[in-house]
């Protein structure tokens, strides 16, 4: 587990929020909960918060978010930071019922260590106390409130979650590709979108065929035949892509990307990027943001290969179908 700072306090304020966050009081009556739902419009994908509340107040973050984002439920600051170094959650909920004012200073840290991750309070039910916690967590960075059953500070999150997914690399990247390939066969489409959408955990060819219910040798020689750059090819340099965008944090170690991204170790990870860059992981870092390297990636494995991309099925199904209605395939007898 990721620890936070150096602070000989460190243990006792994490300890502290595990102990209310396994301990706060539930919810005693059920109460009207206010729904994203039920304003406009939906988000396009759904991302993730990563929370730091009590399990009774669990199910009125899961109902009020429904559809639009999901909840992923921590007990310590650790989990939480360890997801935003991870890459796995587009904003942060800290309930006012699990939170100790010894964790300012960790908080306060975690916020600042993330600035493009926006951090909301949430409040199940006021009590004698909740504006001064409220308070509190407002001076450690924390945007908004976010009451069970109003709706007032839940279109900021929304705002904040639709912003973050229009700036979004994969979507961008996905968006470029259709760009220069208007018309990709579904099983390359599927093929992008998975590199893009699942890449910290696709790490193998062999991964990527499993996933396209094909195996791994068939799928390196449909790339060949049309003369394109290998599978192997497109997922490591799309894998990187993902890789520059976690970089651009500023809490994200060289250790805890390497790690997110199932890379054996940081020594691993730099020998990586020598084979493909000659650049070690720090000149990696250095040299290439997120959208640096997603235009070497268009550049180099898109815009050259229109054509034989548009014709490619990674899966082999639709090769099969067009070779079955070519002219002289001959009818079943």
């Amino acid at each position: 587990m990721l620890g936070l700072a150096a602070d000989p306090r460190q243990s006792d304020v994490l300890r502290a929020i595990s102990v209310h966050a396994r301990t706060g009081p539930d919810v005693m009556a059920p109460t009207p909960v206010f729904r994203l739902t039920e304003r406009a419009g939906p988000i396009a994908e759904t991302p993730l918060v990563t929370t730091l509340v009590p399990p009774g107040e669990r199910p009125h973050v899961d109902a009020a978010g429904e559809g639009l984002f999901r909840a992923v439920h921590r007990s310590s600051l650790p989990e939480v930071l360890e997801d935003l170094r991870a890459r796995r959650a587009a904003a942060v909920m800290v309930s006012l019922g699990a939170w100790h004012p010894t964790a300012r200073p960790a908080l306060t840290r975690l916020v600042r260590e993330f600035p493009h991750v926006p951090a909301f309070a949430f409040l199940a039910r006021p009590d004698a106390r909740s504006p001064q916690v409220a308070l509190q967590l407002g001076q450690c960075g924390v945007r908004a409130v976010l009451e069970a059953n109003q709706a007032h500070g839940w279109a900021e999150l929304r705002r904040a979650l639709t912003a973050r997914q229009s700036g979004d690399i994969r979507r961008r990247a996905l968006d470029a590709i259709a760009r220069e390939v208007p018309v990709l066969k579904p099983d390359t489409q599927l093929m992008f979108e998975r590199i893009f959408m699942d890449g910290a955990s696709l790490t193998s060819t062999r991964d990527l065929a499993r996933l396209l219910q094909t195996n791994p040798s068939s799928l390196m020689s449909r790339f060949f035949r049309l003369e394109l750059p290998s599978a192997k090819r497109y997922l490591a340099t799309g894998r990187l892509v993902l890789v520059a965008e976690a970089f651009q944090h500023p809490g994200a170690t060289l250790t805890a990307v390497a790690h997110a991204f199932r890379y054996s170790s940081p020594q691993s990870f730099s020998r990586h990027t020598r084979r493909m860059f000659g650049l070690s992981a720090a000149q990696f870092r250095e040299r290439y943001d997120a959208d640096g390297m997603l235009d070497y990636f268009i550049e180099r494995l898109v815009r050259p290969y229109r054509a034989p991309l548009a014709r490619v099925s990674p899966s082999g199904v639709h090769e099969m179908a067009e070779r079955a209605l070519a002219p002289g395939a001959g009818a079943p007898r």
